[in-house]
């Protein structure tokens, strides 16, 4: 997950939360952590990078809509990456 920008990392993390999300839900959920507009234009091409890494998977519901869910690589990698935010104290922050 090292080599994923912190957009493409959130973007599998809401992958992973949801149950078989289309694109627009991932967009909806990004903008309001973004608290802003997140473009088509940036939303699908680091969906494609996730795919294309293998750690998420695209699937066709329709003909215009398409459905993402995460594969056993992007729940491996999340769990390395919390694992790894764990050894640093990310869970023992308080105000």
């Amino acid at each position: 997950m090292f080599d994923l920008t912190g957009f493409q990392r959130d973007l599998l993390y809401v992958v992973c939360g949801l149950d078989g999300p289309h694109g627009l839900a991932i967009k909806e959920e990004m903008e309001e952590y973004y608290e802003g507009e997140i473009h088509h234009g940036r939303l699908y091409p680091n969906l494609d990078t996730l795919v294309d890494k293998g750690l998420v998977e695209k699937a066709q519901k329709d003909r215009r809509t398409n459905i993402y869910s995460i594969t056993r690589r992007g729940e491996r990698e999340i769990a390395a990456r919390n694992e790894w935010e764990q050894q640093y104290g990310a869970g023992e922050l308080s105000g």
